[in-house]
C-alpha cells in the first residue's frame, strides 16, 4: 500500500471516530435515496438519554444495520458499553444489529452472554436468547470482532431499549438513597462527600449503631466503593445488596451494626455513569489508575475519598480493617476477588480468610478464580495504593462480578446473572463479616439450617400441602432484605426438599427466626401461597 493510500485510510478512520464521538439523537434510518414520508419500519435510533451510548448507525439492508459504540468522552480507547432505543418499528419486523467497533477482543459473548432488552410495555429487562447472538471476526470490518444479534419486533407502539448489561443510572441511585433517607433510620447517615466535575453528588453512607460511634472502644471500620468504572453496572446492584442487608431488621444485620462501622461510596464516577462511558470520567481519566496522586480539580471524587480514607487511617480510635472496591468483569465468570501480595506469609494467609468465607456463603463466588498479585499496571488502583498505605491489619480487595453469569459444581452451563442475583451476592458479602468477626454466637439466624427434632411440629396436612406446592411458609419475621412489596414481606417462603427437608429462602436466601406459632402458620399458608401461584409473568420477547 502506497503512502497516499495509507494517509487516506488514516483520514477515513479519523473521520469515522469523529462521527461516532456523540450519541445519535432520534436518528431515522431510511433506505439510501429514499425521500418520501416516514414509514413504519424506518427505524429511529436514540441514545441521548442518561447512560445512553450509540455513536453511529449504518444502513446495510432493510433488515441489517451496523452500529458503532461512541468512545468514552475524551478517550477513544474504550468502546464496550452500549445503551440505545429503537422505535417506529413494524410488527414482526426482523432485524440483525451488528456492533462493529468493540475495543476489546476477548469477550463473554463467546461464553453465551447476550445483550439485555426491554420495551415500554415490558419494562423488566430480559436477556436475549444466546442462540440469537454471534461473536466473530468480520472480514468486512478489517477482521475486527463483531457482535451480531437477531431480533424480531412484535409491538408497533413500543419503544425498545437494548443495552450491554442491566443499566444502573446516577438518577436511580439518587432515588434509592432518597428513599433510604425518608425512612429516618437511626443507624444510617447520608453525607455529601463532594461534587464531581459536572457537579453531581458524591454520596457517602455510614451504617452503624450510634452507640458504636460514640463508644470509646476501638472501632472496626469497613470501607466499600463501587462504580469507579462507569460501565460496570453490576457493581451497583452488588453495592445496593450490601446496603439493603445492612439497613434491614435481619438479626445478622443488627449484630453487624452493633460491632462494625460501614462506610460506603456507592458511585465513585457519577459523571462517567451519567454520560454512558465504559471506563473513564468526563475528562477521559481512568480514575482507578490515579489513586497515588488524584487532582482535586480533574479527579475531585477520587481526591475526596482518598482524603477521607487517609484521615481515618490516622485516627487512633478507628481501625480501618477492610477496603473493598466493587467492579464487573467482562471476560470471566462468577464473583471473585483480587488481593495484594505481601512478604509476611502469615499476613498472606490472613488475607485469604475473607474470600474463603465468602466462597462458603455465596454459591456464585469462586475462590479458585481469586488471585493475589502486584502487577505494575495495577499500581494506581485503590486496592494496590491503599494496600501499601494502610497498616498490616488492613486488607484491600477488588471484588469482581461477571457481566454474564456464574458456574457452580452442580451446573453444566453458566447461570446468567439477573439484577436480583447480583443483589444477593451483595447481601452475602455483608453477611460474611459476621463469620469473619466471629459474631455468630450473638445471633441464631445466620444461615439456613436443616430442620431437626428440636423445632416445633406442624400439622401433617399443612406439610403435605406445602410439599405438593414445593414451598412452605414461616409466618414470623419479615424479609426486610427484599425492598419490593411482595408476598415475602407478609410471610417467608421456604423451599422444601421432600428428601432432606432442607430449607432455604426462596426470595433472598436469608433465614428468619424459628420462633413461630403453628396456628398462625396454618392460617397464613394458603393466603401467602395464593398470590405466588397467581403471579403473572412478563411476556417474553419474540426473537
Amino acid at each position: 500500500m502506497d503512502k497516499k493510500s495509507e494517509r487516506d485510510e488514516t483520514i477515513t478512520e479519523l473521520q469515522t471516530e469523529l462521527l461516532a464521538n456523540w450519541n445519535v439523537n432520534k436518528l431515522t434510518i431510511s433506505p439510501p435515496g429514499y425521500t418520501g414520508p416516514l414509514r413504519k419500519g424506518h427505524l429511529i435510533f436514540d441514545a441521548c438519554f442518561e447512560s445512553g451510548n450509540l455513536g453511529r448507525v449504518d444502513y446495510i439492508s432493510d433488515f441489517e444495520f451496523d452500529l458503532f459504540i461512541r468512545p468514552d468522552t475524551c478517550n477513544p480507547r474504550f468502546r464496550v458499553w452500549f445503551n440505545f432505543t429503537v422505535e417506529n418499528i413494524r410488527e414482526t419486523q426482523r432485524v440483525i444489529f451488528n456492533i462493529v467497533n468493540f475495543s476489546k477482543t476477548k469477550s463473554l459473548y463467546r461464553e453465551g452472554m447476550s445483550p439485555v432488552v426491554k420495551s415500554t410495555s415490558r419494562p423488566k429487562w430480559q436477556r436475549l436468547p444466546p442462540k440469537n447472538v454471534y461473536y466473530y471476526r468480520c472480514p468486512d470490518h478489517r477482521r475486527n470482532y463483531v457482535m451480531s444479534f437477531a431480533f424480531c419486533f412484535d409491538r408497533e407502539d413500543d419503544v425498545y431499549q437494548f443495552a450491554y448489561c442491566y443499566p444502573y443510572t446516577y438518577t436511580r441511585l439518587q432515588h434509592y438513597l432518597a428513599s433510604l433517607e425518608r425512612r429516618n433510620l437511626p443507624y444510617l447517615k447520608r453525607e455529601l462527600l463532594g461534587l464531581s466535575v459536572q457537579q453531581r453528588r458524591l454520596d457517602l453512607l455510614t451504617i452503624t449503631n450510634s452507640e458504636n460511634v460514640r463508644s470509646e472502644k476501638e472501632k472496626k471500620l469497613v470501607f466499600l466503593t463501587a462504580r469507579v468504572h462507569p460501565g460496570e453496572s453490576p457493581a451497583s446492584f452488588v453495592c445496593q445488596g450490601v446496603i439493603d442487608f445492612l439497613v434491614s431488621h435481619h438479626p445478622v444485620a443488627q449484630v453487624l451494626r452493633d460491632h462494625v462501622i460501614f462506610k460506603i461510596v456507592p458511585m465513585l464516577n457519577p459523571d462517567g455513569v451519567y454520560l454512558g462511558n465504559y471506563r473513564c470520567s468526563l475528562m477521559g481519566f481512568d480514575l482507578n489508575r490515579h489513586w497515588q496522586d488524584p487532582s482535586p480539580w480533574a479527579h475531585p471524587t477520587l481526591h475526596a475519598v482518598k482524603q477521607l480514607i487517609v484521615q481515618m487511617s490516622q485516627d487512633p480510635s478507628v481501625t480501618l480493617e477492610f477496603y473493598i472496591d466493587v467492579h464487573s468483569h467482562s471476560t470471566m465468570l462468577n464473583g471473585f476477588m483480587y488481593g495484594n501480595v505481601f512478604e509476611d506469609e502469615e499476613r498472606v494467609h490472613r488475607q485469604a480468610v475473607f474470600p474463603r468465607l465468602l466462597c462458603q456463603n455465596a454459591p456464585d463466588f469462586s475462590f479458585s478464580n481469586t488471585s493475589f498479585n502486584r502487577d505494575k499496571v495495577k499500581a494506581g488502583t485503590g486496592r494496590r495504593f491503599l494496600g501499601g498505605l494502610l497498616d498490616d491489619t488492613s486488607y484491600c480487595y477488588t471484588l469482581e462480578v461477571s457481566f454474564y453469569g456464574y458456574m457452580t459444581s452442580a451446573c453444566t452451563a453458566a447461570v446468567p446473572y439477573s439484577e436480583e442475583i447480583y443483589m444477593k451476592l451483595g447481601r452475602n458479602v455483608a453477611r460474611t463479616f459476621l463469620d469473619y468477626y466471629k459474631l455468630n454466637n450473638l445471633t441464631k439466624d445466620n444461615r439456613p439450617a436443616l430442620l431437626h427434632w428440636g423445632y416445633p411440629k406442624v400439622s401433617r396436612m399443612t406439610l403435605l400441602h406445602a410439599q405438593f406446592l414445593q414451598y412452605t411458609i414461616l409466618p414470623l419475621g419479615i424479609c426486610s432484605t427484599t425492598p419490593s412489596q411482595s408476598v415475602c414481606q407478609a410471610a417467608l417462603m421456604w423451599k422444601v426438599s421432600s428428601t432432606r427437608s432442607e430449607f432455604s429462602c426462596k426470595s433472598c436466601l436469608v433465614q428468619p427466626s424459628f420462633f413461630f406459632m403453628e396456628k398462625f402458620y396454618e392460617q397464613r399458608a394458603a393466603e401467602a401461597l395464593l398470590p405466588a401461584r397467581e403471579k403473572k409473568h412478563q411476556k417474553p420477547f419474540k426473537c
